[in-house]
C-alpha cells in the first residue's frame, strides 16, 4: 500500500538481487551501538589509512561515501546478511518492519508518460482528500511536472512521500476534471496478511507477506472468521516472504502447536541459546495445516515453517525455501546509520540450521541463488542438496543445511526464463493493459459481488485476444512467441484485474482458483 510503480513481472537475476537484499530483513532485534564504543587509545591502521587517504589523496573524496565502501567491503567478509545501513537509508529501511509507513496512501502506475492512481488505501489521506483509482496525477506541489515525461518509480515516491502532518498539494485529471487537492501526509496501514478467505468448503487460507511489527495481530484478524465458519484445515500461504521479526513467526507458532513445546532457538559465539516455547492454548491446535513455501521463502518464514515440519504438525508444499538460518542485530551509529549484525544462528527445535553456505563469498551465494530459480522452473527437484536428516516424532525424515525441503513439491514455472516474457515484463505491458481495462470495464466489474462471479463471467473473456490488439507493433511481435503461453499469460491477466478491484485479496483469490497444482494439494 505504499506509493510506489507496482509490477508484478521481474526477471530471474534481478528477482534473486532484489531477494538478497530483501532478506537482509531477516530475522533481527534491536540494538544500539555507537562508533565511539569501537575506538581505542591509539588509531588503527586500518583509521591511519582512512586518515591518509583523506588528507593526501589526489583527488577529493566524499567522506561519506568512502565510509560507505569501506563498510560495505569490511562487512562483505563476514557473512551475506550483515550489512551497514546509510543515515539517509534508515527510515526506509526500518519501514519495511512497520506496521504502517508515511505518506499518502496510494499506489501508482506509469503508463506512457502519465501517471495513474491505480489503488487508494481506503480512509488515508489521498481517499479523505478524494483521490480516487484512475486519476492522472499532473503536477505536485505546483512546480514539479508530473506528466510528459518518463520518471522512474522512486523518484515518483520521493514527491509523494513525507513526513506526517506535512502537506502536498497535486493537480490531478480526474475523468474530464482537472482538479486540485491538497492532502495532509499521515501514517498510513500496512498490512502483513494480503488475503484471507476459505479456499474451498472447510478450508481456510492465510497469505503473509512479511513478518512485521503487528503480524501476529493481523493473522489473528484473518483467523478467527474462518475459525467461525468452522474451517477443519488451514493454508498459510509464505511465497515471497522474506521474514521479518522473529517474536511475530513465534506468536503464530505458539497458536498452531499445542503444549509447552520449543518452537525455536538462537545462539552464537557471543551469544548464549536463547530458547522459545509455546505458552499458551493456541487458537488452531487441531486441525490440519498446510505450508506453502518457495525459493524466497526465508528467515522467520523458515523459523515458522520449520517448528511446524519438526512437530509434525503442518505439511510443506512448494519448493525449497532460501536458506537464512542467521540472526541480525541492528545497532544504531553515531553518524546515524545503522549496522545488522549477524549476532546467532537459530536452530529448529530438532536442531536444524537451515542456512545455506556462503564459505564461498556473496557472489556465490547470490549465484547459487539465481541458479536454483532457474532449475526450479525447469521442474527440477534439488534432492541432491538435501542436508543432514532428522526424525521428527512421527519418524518422518526431514533435512537442514539448506532451507526447509518441501514434503510435496510443486514445479515452477519455465515461462519465466522465457526473454519474451521478460521483456513484456519490462516494459509493464500486462499491467499497463490491465489498468485500461479495467477504466473501460468498471461498470461491469462494479456489479461483480464476489470473485467466483467474476470468473464466471470473465473465464469466457479472451483477454490474451485483447491484449494483443492493445500492443504496439513491436510488442505483437513478442506477444506472438509467447502463443504456446497464452494460458498462464491470461490467467495472470484474470487475477490483475481481480487486484485492480478487490486489491490483493482479489489477486490471491483469482490465482488460487486457477492453479490445479495447489488445487490437488488442498486437504480433502
Amino acid at each position: 500500500m505504499q506509493e510506489n510503480n507496482k509490477s508484478n513481472w521481474i526477471t530471474p537475476i534481478t528477482y534473486a538481487v532484489v531477494l538478497v537484499i530483501g532478506v537482509g530483513i531477516g530475522v533481527f532485534f534491536k540494538g544500539d551501538f555507537s562508533f565511539g564504543n569501537m575506538q581505542s587509545g591509539s588509531a588503527s591502521p586500518m583509521q591511519e589509512i582512512i586518515n591518509l587517504v583523506k588528507s593526501k589523496y589526489v583527488e577529493d573524496i566524499s567522506n561519506d561515501s568512502l565510509s560507505n565502501k569501506l563498510a560495505d567491503y569490511y562487512l562483505s567478509q563476514l557473512d551475506p546478511h550483515t550489512l551497514y545501513i546509510p543515515p539517509a537509508d534508515l527510515v526506509d529501511v526500518n519501514e519495511q518492519l512497520s506496521a504502517n509507513f508515511k505518506g499518502i496512501g496510494i499506489e501508482f502506475q506509469q503508463s506512457r508518460d502519465s501517471i495513474y492512481v491505480s489503488y487508494v488505501v481506503k480512509d488515508g489521506p489521498a481517499s479523505k482528500a478524494g483521490l480516487k483509482l484512475g486519476d492522472i496525477l499532473l503536477k505536485a506541489d505546483d512546480t514539479v511536472e508530473l506528466t510528459g515525461k518518463k520518471w522512474e518509480g522512486e523518484a515518483i515516491r520521493a514527491k509523494l512521500k513525507g513526513a506526517a502532518n506535512t502537506k502536498l498539494k497535486l493537480k490531478v485529471l480526474s475523468g474530464s476534471s482537472i482538479k486540485e487537492v491538497l492532502i495532509t501526509r499521515d501514517n498510513v496501514p500496512v498490512s502483513s496478511v494480503d488475503a484471507a478467505y476459505e479456499i474451498k468448503p472447510g478450508v481456510g487460507y492465510i497469505r503473509i507477506n512479511k513478518f512485521a511489527d503487528r503480524t501476529y495481530e493481523t493473522f489473528m484478524q484473518a483467523l478467527e472468521p474462518l475459525i467461525k465458519d468452522s474451517i477443519k484445515s488451514l493454508v498459510i500461504d509464505l511465497r515471497g516472504n522474506g521474514g521479518g521479526l522473529l517474536s511475530e513467526a513465534v506468536a503464530i507458532a505458539d497458536e498452531l502447536i499445542p503444549g509447552n513445546k520449543l518452537l525455536v532457538y538462537t545462539q552464537g559465539a557471543h551469544s548464549p541459546r536463547v530458547e522459545y516455547n509455546s505458552k499458551r492454548e493456541g487458537l488452531f491446535e487441531q486441525g490440519a495445516l498446510t505450508v506453502w513455501m518457495d525459493e524466497s521463502s526465508a528467515s522467520a518464514s523458515e523459523v515458522l515453517a520449520g517448528a511446524l515440519q519438526d512437530w509434525d504438525r503442518a505439511t510443506i508444499i512448494g519448493r525449497r525455501s532460501f536458506g537464512k538460518g542467521l540472526v541480525q542485530q541492528q545497532f544504531r551509529l553515531s553518524n546515524g546509520g545503522a549496522l545488522r549484525l549477524t549476532t546467532a544462528k537459530y536452530y529448529t527445535p530438532l536442531g536444524r540450521n537451515i542456512q545455506r553456505s556462503y564459505e564461498n563469498g556473496k557472489l556465490e551465494y547470490e549465484h547459487a541463488f539465481v541458479n536454483r530459480i532457474q532449475e526450479d522452473a525447469l521442474g527440477k527437484q534439488d534432492s541432491a542438496v538435501k542436508g543432514k536428516a532428522y526424525k521428527t516424532p512421527s519418524g518422518h525424515l526431514v533435512y537442514g543445511g539448506g532451507g526447509i525441503y518441501p514434503d510435496k513439491w510443486i514445479v515452477g514455472n519455465g515461462i519465466i526464463l522465457d526473454s519474451a516474457y521478460n521483456k513484456i515484463g519490462e516494459q509493464n505491458l500486462l499491467n499497463d493493459f490491465i489498468l485500461h481495462w479495467y477504466l473501460k470495464d468498471q461498470t461491469r466489474m462494479n456489479g461483480f459481488k464476489s470473485t467466483t462471479d467474476f470468473l464466471n463471467v470473465y473465464k469466457s473473456v479472451d483477454l490474451w485476444n485483447e491484449l494483443t490488439k492493445y500492443a504496439n507493433p513491436a510488442q505483437k511481435t513478442t506477444l506472438k512467441s509467447l502463443e504456446k503461453n497464452k494460458g498462464y499469460i491470461n490467467n495472470q491477466l484474470l487475477a490483475l484485474l481481480a487486484r485492480m478491484h478487490w486489491y490483493k485479496q482479489g489477486y490471491f483469490e483469482v490465482q488460487n482458483a486457477l492453479n490445479p497444482q495447489l488445487n490437488n494439494m488442498l486437504p480433502q
